[in-house]
């Protein structure tokens, strides 16, 4: 009789189901405020991760919290709020979305490969005061800063999970 072979955790396959149309489209087609955000999400040892989920939720451009949440509630007419962007195989994410008013930020939950929980972290657009930004140390600081492109009307950020360039995740109670 054979021994078993001890198991060994193979996924979770984050592409396989949860991403969907227009996921990435917070901003409705057309909008004359869409900004670009982009960037590469990134394993401990600066390789690309292809296989990552990111979800975004802000508050819509005149701060109010009230956009139509998830893919159900998207009519390519209103500003929902919420967006789920999948990395291809270079590790590359890209969302359209509206700056978002009363806040500087976007939340972000990372789902990836190799991490038990999803990580919580902010994207901010600016160095505007913030009681989180203000607490943190320049070097960490930056890792939750945008960096924008204005003549394109976008900004990068890029995740890193792990390592050196590692960026601030947050901790909720």
């Amino acid at each position: 009789m054979r021994e078993p072979t001890p198991s060994q955790t193979i996924g979770p396959f984050y592409g396989h189901a949860l991403p969907f149309a227009g996921g990435a489209a917070m901003a409705p087609p057309g909008h004359p405020d869409t900004l670009t955000l982009h960037g590469h999400v990134y394993d401990g040892d600066g390789g690309p991760v292809p296989d990552a989920l990111l979800e975004f939720w802000q508050p819509g451009p005149d701060g109010s919290r009230t956009g139509k949440p998830g893919s159900l509630g998207r009519n390519g007419v209103d500003f929902t709020g919420f967006g789920r962007v999948p990395t291809d195989a270079s590790g590359h994410w890209t969302l359209r979305t509206l700056a978002p008013g009363g806040v500087p930020y976007l939340c972000v939950a990372v789902f990836a490969r190799g991490l038990l929980h999803h990580l919580f972290t902010r994207v901010y657009l600016s160095e505007a005061p913030d009681p989180l930004l203000d607490s943190l140390e320049p070097e960490l600081r930056r890792t939750l800063l945008a960096v924008p492109d204005p003549a394109a009307r976008a900004h990068r950020f890029d995740i890193h999970l792990q390592g050196a360039k590692e960026t601030v995740f947050l901790e909720f109670r």
